[in-house]
């Protein structure tokens, strides 16, 4: 039997789900671009875990790629697709600021845990709710920019199933 076929769908298919992968963080990284300058408070993202194995790979697969173009002349296309995330854009994404911009909040939630906070974020913009993982050095700084943005009536609860009677907004936080 004639491995050859297999593999070289496998790897095609491989290809395809990077790619969109790989449009995936080029469009966060681009809308991370027009939307810097309206940042109100950001710090830098977390290594994911592995992160050196991801490096790791993207040099392997750089080297792959490189064979199979030069020396076999054979198509790369899922192997490049692989290489473009691993290399190029897993450590690009580092670079997108998570934070605080002056999008606008829908809801929000806080979730304490042993070691992190996370704020559950529900857009405005969109009906889909996000985790934000908060360093505990910003913390207070984000805890702050809420009660602000409150007071300035920049995020409303009322109306959007958080209302729960008459109660100052700003205790949301």
């Amino acid at each position: 039997m004639n491995l050859q076929p297999v593999l070289r769908g496998t790897l095609v298919l491989l290809g395809v789900g990077f790619l969109v992968a790989n449009a995936r963080l080029i469009l966060e990284y681009f809308t991370f671009l027009r939307r810097r300058r309206s940042a109100l408070l950001t710090w830098p993202s977390p290594k994911p875990p592995y992160y050196g194995m991801a490096l790791a790979i993207g040099v392997v697969l750089g080297f792959l790629v490189f064979y199979k173009l030069v020396v076999l002349r054979r198509q790369a296309f899922g192997e490049g697709m692989m290489f473009l995330y691993y290399a190029y854009l897993l450590p690009l994404s580092r670079q997108i600021g998570r934070g605080f911009y002056e999008e606008g909040i829908w809801g929000i939630s806080w979730r304490e845990g042993e070691h992190q906070v996370t704020l559950i974020v529900i857009s405005r913009l969109r009906n889909l709710a996000r985790r934000l993982v908060v360093p505990g050095e910003n913390y207070a700084a984000a805890r702050r920019l809420l009660r602000d943005k409150i007071a300035a009536h920049a995020i409303h609860f009322t109306g959007t199933g958080l209302d729960l009677g008459g109660h100052d907004e700003r205790d949301e936080v």
